[in-house]
């Protein structure tokens, strides 16, 4: 067999490992004379339209030359010359470091506190493997995240066997599901301390904003981050809207991209180093309940109907992307939640986002589909297919 053929015959052969390998994963219909990218991957999943029309935006109304972009000295070009110290600057580089995205300035977080923000038995039934936090704690390992965030009492059971794998982010507050009637508000489960003793790598907590418990949660968190970072630790802030009032006339402004960017500003003035928000779907949430201050260059110049545009007004309200934007996976749908969460992945990177933190679509299907799911996200950081708009 000449030099040629042999190069010939090992191409189709890798090709079609990669074939058998999508279609496992992804679950497409690619034949076996296609040359598999990212972008045919994404247009099986999406369909050509949307596929395109993500892929090929290209007029942000906000240029990505005037953000700061992710990239693998995000702490040296961000946070050396804050106030960080170096043991937090030497965790956030743990962070950024660990799992298939280390090194890339992109991040990949599991989260697991929907057992007390949405009842153990709501969130575990699916799949009752992770009721012991092992499980939880194997899922992150094992699929490549960055990070794991979770409950004291999860993160402690698992310290000694797993703080030195992956970065521990112990979730420091919650809105516990069993008061009747329920209220929105998120409550100090533990101290920092602990957190630190357990060798986490950072601590993570919500804040209501909108919320009668605003203002405390505020001050509470506030504490709670300047603590952490003079122990070492970094510090997530879930940066929630709550109030009855952000619906009107039956439209949900909960993720408007105003009312969701103000919560992020408030949340970097607090000095969170990493924001989570939920992918913004529409805007004008400040003008249709009628509070707040705008300007119309918010709206007509920041901003535009397009996903990519409102997912880069929340990076715009992260101090132009010097504090990183994470958003969520949301809620699992089922058969949809691979291109849901792909779709989410494809606007946060295109946004100049930092990474998803997604957990429902992941931990509430059989072990294997988990790891999987979450890789294929994490395909979407690490394509060159995928670029910034």
């Amino acid at each position: 067999m000449s030099r040629y053929s042999c190069m010939n015959w090992y191409i189709h052969s890798v090709n079609t490992l990669l074939i058998a390998y999508t279609k496992k994963v992804y679950g497409l219909s690619l034949n076996s004379f296609e040359i598999i990218t990212m972008r045919n991957i994404i247009t099986e999943l999406l369909g050509a339209e949307k596929a395109a029309s993500l892929l090929d935006f290209n007029s942000p109304a906000v240029s990505k030359a005037d953000i700061h972009l992710p990239g693998k000295n995000h702490v040296d070009e961000q946070w050396v010359l804050s106030n960080r110290n170096p043991q937090t600057l030497r965790s956030l580089q743990q962070l950024f470091d660990t799992g298939r995205m280390g090194g890339t300035g992109y991040v990949g977080i599991l989260p697991v506190d929907q057992g007390l923000e949405h009842t153990a038995g709501s969130s575990f039934s699916p799949n009752p493997l992770y009721f012991d936090p092992k499980g939880i704690l194997d899922l992150a390992v094992e699929s490549g995240c960055n990070g794991v965030a979770s409950s004291f009492g999860v993160l402690a059971s698992m310290s000694r066997r797993y703080a030195h794998k992956i970065p521990f982010i112990v979730k420091i507050n919650h809105n516990e599901l069993i008061s009747y009637p329920n209220s929105y508000d998120q409550v100090m489960f533990g101290k920092v301390q602990d957190a630190w003793n357990m060798g986490a790598a950072g601590i993570g907590a919500t804040i209501y904003f909108g919320s009668e418990h605003t203002r405390r949660q505020i001050l509470e968190v506030a504490a709670a981050f300047e603590e952490a970072h003079r122990l070492g630790m970094f510090t997530i802030l879930w940066c929630y809207t709550r109030n009855g009032s952000f619906k009107v006339d039956g439209v949900d402004y909960h993720t408007s991209a105003d009312l969701t960017g103000q919560a992020n500003h408030i949340g970097v003035t607090i000095q969170a180093d990493i924001i989570k928000q939920k992918m913004p779907t529409n805007n004008g949430g400040f003008k249709a309940v009628g509070h707040g201050k705008t300007h119309p260059d918010m709206y007509d110049k920041l901003c535009s109907d397009n996903p990519i545009d409102l997912c880069r007004y929340q990076v715009l309200n992260c101090y132009k992307g010097r504090v990183g934007l994470i958003n969520s996976g949301g809620a699992s749908s089922g058969a949809s939640d691979l291109a849901e969460a792909v779709e989410t992945a494809i606007v946060n990177k295109r946004a100049g986002g930092m990474g998803l933190i997604l957990g429902r679509k992941a931990f509430q299907k059989p072990f294997a589909e988990g790891v999987e799911l979450l890789q294929a996200v994490q395909d979407v950081y690490l394509s060159d297919d995928v670029t910034i708009a």
